[in-house]
């Protein structure tokens, strides 16, 4: 008995209905695999096993299924062919070692075939080309070879041609079989099977898979032209598919690339950053909706492991690394409506379960909402979602009217700082962010010396980079197409903790995409649109009307051809309006062909009402500490706080006017600390050195339980803030101009303002106004609302209140004071209080009122 000399994985691929099923179906029966043949159109195909890929006529899940072509096992996976399935098509894509393309000869070319040759390239399969349906009437073999030549590229060579020809074919496609055939004057298969592996030659076969016509010839050139991967010596598998069996067993299906997995053997790998180890309870070879178990599975084969509930499509398992992220991702997105009474954590437990089977379905729980939204590729996937809801968990579901998913780049570069710092915690990064090409994705990267920021915190940075999906500014839609590179950052040696930086990293991102300049994308198809002639006018003005683009018409006896690219937003609907107009003479293709500048951006930012401002769980601001307590400085303000420079933007600065504000508000802060020493140097010099611990503020408060002045009058509290009303009043604009025409007026709207700020702050707060001037006055304390209210008595001038009371309670207290008085300020120093500008004051309450109005919109 002859051994099996080697193993390939082969998938087939197709745009629909081109007939890649029964070619499947046709190469399991002439190899033997199977004793009857079965066809699509009647319900019994070996490989549409499924009940809805049998009601629909269409391929839905990939399969498996073996079969030996002379000395070749081969395990063939039968793909999608339906454009809405073709993330799954993707997924199988990484673990082939050769492809069949199925190419409709009627049809030719049609455009998800380009989508699956660009697919194919980009993963380096090596790709055969069978042409099937050429029974029936349309292109010659010639027009349908030049077409391939013309639409996906060179390299495509007729293997049912005369040697001589086909030889001569050959060598134009490679240099090495071009002197081979220079030396030799012929080829021979060892010649041939490298330059296919390389993809510098496609073998072509003509047929009708139907009559078995041609079956024979590509099975016998899979066999002659085809090499088994190289296996790596130690364990690797990759996983491209998770399923379940009739009984509810959960499937995980992987291509082994190295070693031997054995039956029990104990898997390994990390899920949502958690390790986990299971074992492989069993090791299934399915060929159609049969299976045979198996104690071993060695490289280049293809199984279904039991035991395994962690694992997910896209990873890789021992020495394999994980397979690239999809290029090809939902475009729409729908609400899941519920039958009245469900429970929606538990129907989203079910999505999230068919989540893992179906890599192209993406679940999005909306908390603030309530709702459930799915995201998907088409409606076919749609119907195909709601049939696998009801037939598996009983669950009927009906979906609201679809949406697009937008996503967001930006257009110049742009560094984005964000700093973390509450008491005891401390994070600093500084990230520079730029435009990538179209379809570039994200990319990570760091470009900062070790005695900066330890390697240790850089790796932290990225992770946290990547681990989140970063949305834009103009409609919190995700972000694409954006290089982000950390340039520097700083921690501290006792404070810093993994959870800081990440609150720096994410703060970064968002504080750069609010400075920079943003662009709204949207999802575009490539379509080709067939009409009879008579139509090609209409199909032209719609494709306008459409915001869309294309080529000059190719026109034939009978029908017009256009091919180009229109928004999915405007070209979803418009499959039902070609028929209706042609009726039923038109045929239209549509392919996604990834994300270009939205046509109607200004609408789509208007209608989708989001404030990123106001976004809680992405905020651009920072968090900074000062006086022992952590303050929040707005993102258009970072930078004048910030710890340190990264250098870049002194080699390329940010845009002039987003600049100058940071620049101007950064010295007025140096001049506010040099102001502070200048004090405190005086009155060191006038009245000796300050006996006061300097890092009092830093520590936690004692909550001591007796009281600390005047107890029937105040409340013990961690923090007592003592405003100069007067003084406040003349140094902020607003109230300054009330002022002039109301004192009485700009003194209320004080008060007012700052029972706002104690009530978020919650602190003692006193607030001191100069009654020295008014003749007889007796003094007063009132409380109003939650804050208290000093008039004080004749001769009697506001600083002076506020030195007795900080001289009484600033001993075992935390003291701050808002003025603008010089004077006061040097006494406030000596009595061990904190003094804080009227300026700064004024930024403080502008931080809380924004606090409290993005609380109140977040519980709305």
């Amino acid at each position: 008995m002859e051994t099996t000399q080697k193993q390939i994985v082969l998938g087939i691929l197709a745009h629909v209905d081109s007939g890649k099923t029964t070619l499947s179906e046709a190469m399991l029966y002439r190899a033997g695999a199977i004793r009857k043949l079965g066809r699509v159109d009647h319900g019994d195909a070996f490989l549409d096993t499924d009940s809805l890929e049998k009601a629909r006529g269409i391929t839905i899940f990939s399969k498996q299924a073996l079969l030996t072509a002379g000395n070749t096992a081969i395990t063939l996976l039968d793909t999608p062919g339906h454009v809405d399935f073709s993330t799954e098509t993707e997924r199988t894509l990484q673990v082939l070692d050769y492809a069949v393309l199925v190419v409709s000869g009627t049809d030719g070319v049609q455009s998800h075939t380009e989508t699956l040759w660009r697919l194919l390239r980009r993963y380096h399969v090596p790709t055969f080309v069978f042409v099937n349906k050429m029974d029936l009437p349309g292109m010659t073999r010639e027009q349908l070879l030049t077409q391939l030549n013309h639409r996906l590229g060179e390299g495509f060579v007729d293997f049912g041609a005369e040697p001589a020809a086909r030889n001569e074919a050959l060598a134009l496609c490679d240099e090495q079989l071009m002197e081979k055939m220079l030396d030799a004057g012929t080829l021979t298969d060892a010649d041939i099977i490298p330059a296919v592996a390389r993809r510098h030659v496609f073998p072509c076969w003509f047929g009708a898979a139907l009559r078995l016509d041609g079956v024979d010839a590509l099975l016998d050139g899979l066999d002659r032209y085809t090499r088994p991967a190289p296996a790596l010596h130690a364990f690797g598998a990759r996983v491209f598919k998770v399923s379940q069996d009739e009984q509810g067993t959960r499937l995980t299906w992987l291509r082994v690339t190295g070693g031997e997995l054995k039956v029990k053997a104990l898997l390994t790998g990390e899920a949502d950053g958690e390790p986990w180890a299971e074992k492989a309870n069993q090791l299934r070879l399915y060929s159609g909706a049969k299976y045979t178990l198996t104690e071993v599975i060695g490289p280049g084969q293809v199984c279904a492991v039991t035991g395994l509930t962690h694992a997910k499509p896209g990873i890789g398992l021992g020495a394999e690394r994980d397979s690239d992220v999809p290029v090809l991702e939902p475009v729409l997105s729908y609400q899941v409506l519920l039958p009245e009474g469900a429970d929606v954590h538990a129907a989203l437990g079910k999505l999230h379960r068919l989540e893992e089977e179906e890599p192209q379905l993406h679940v999005v729980w909306n908390e603030s909402l309530g709702e459930i939204h799915v995201q998907l590729m088409g409606e076919v996937q749609l119907e195909v979602l709601r049939s696998l809801l009801a037939e598996r968990f009983g669950l009927e579901v009906s979906f609201g009217p679809g949406g697009i998913l937008y996503k967001e780049t930006i257009t110049e570069p742009m560094e984005g700082v964000g700093h973390y710092e509450p008491l005891r915690h401390y994070a600093e990064v500084h990230l520079l962010l730029e435009p990538l090409p179209r379809g570039s994705g994200m990319q990570f990267a760091a470009d900062c010396r070790e005695e900066v920021l330890d390697k240790n915190w850089q790796r932290l940075v990225l992770t946290h980079l990547e681990e989140k999906q970063h949305l834009g500014v103009l409609t919190g839609a995700p972000l694409t197409d954006v290089k982000i590179t950390l340039l520097t950052g700083k921690a501290h040696l006792k404070h810093t903790e993994g959870g800081d930086f990440r609150q720096a990293t994410y703060r970064a991102v968002r504080q750069g995409l609010m400075l920079a300049k943003s662009q709204l994308l949207e999802p575009w198809y490539a379509f080709r649109l067939e009409v009879p002639v008579e139509n090609i006018g209409r199909a032209m003005s719609d494709i306008q009307r459409m915001e869309g683009s294309f080529d000059p018409p190719e026109s034939g006896a009978e029908t017009a051809t256009l091919t180009g690219f229109a928004p999915v937003s405007t070209m979803r609907s418009y499959p039902m309006e070609v028929v209706s107009y042609t009726r039923g003479r038109g045929h239209l293709s549509l392919t996604l062909d990834g994300y270009r500048p939205c046509h109607n951006a200004q609408q789509v930012i208007a209608e989708s009402g989001y404030q990123p401002e106001h976004d809680l769980e992405n905020p651009a601001d920072s968090v900074f500490c000062a006086h022992g307590a952590g303050f929040v400085v707005p993102w258009s303000e970072v930078r004048s706080h910030m710890h340190v420079e990264s250098g870049w933007g002194k080699a390329k600065p940010a845009r002039p006017e987003v600049q100058a504000a940071p620049q101007r508000r950064a010295m007025a802060y140096r001049a506010t600390l040099e102001e502070d020493a200048e004090l405190l140097k005086i009155f060191e010099r006038t009245y000796g050195p300050i006996k006061r611990d300097p890092l009092a503020a830093f520590r936690p408060v004692q909550k001591t339980e007796r009281p600390d002045f005047a107890a029937e009058q105040w409340e013990i509290a961690p923090e007592y803030l003592l405003v100069d009303g007067y003084n406040i009043i003349f140094a902020w604009d607003e109230l300054n101009a009330l002022a002039k025409e109301s004192l009485d007026t700009a003194r209320h709207r004080l008060m007012d303002i700052l029972c706002n700020y104690q009530g978020y702050q919650k602190c003692v707060l006193i607030l001191v106004f100069d009654a020295y001037r008014v003749p007889g006055s007796p003094g007063a304390i009132e409380q109003y609302h939650n804050i208290h209210v000093v008039y004080t008595k004749e001769a009697e001038t506001a600083d002076m209140f506020i030195e007795r009371v900080t001289h009484e309670i600033g001993k075992s207290r935390r003291v701050r004071v808002a003025t603008s008085d010089g004077m006061e300020q040097v006494i406030i120093l000596g009595h061990g209080a904190l003094r804080v500008s009227a300026r700064m004051f004024h930024e403080e309450v502008q931080n809380v009122e924004k606090q409290i109005r993005a609380l109140v919109q977040g519980q709305i």
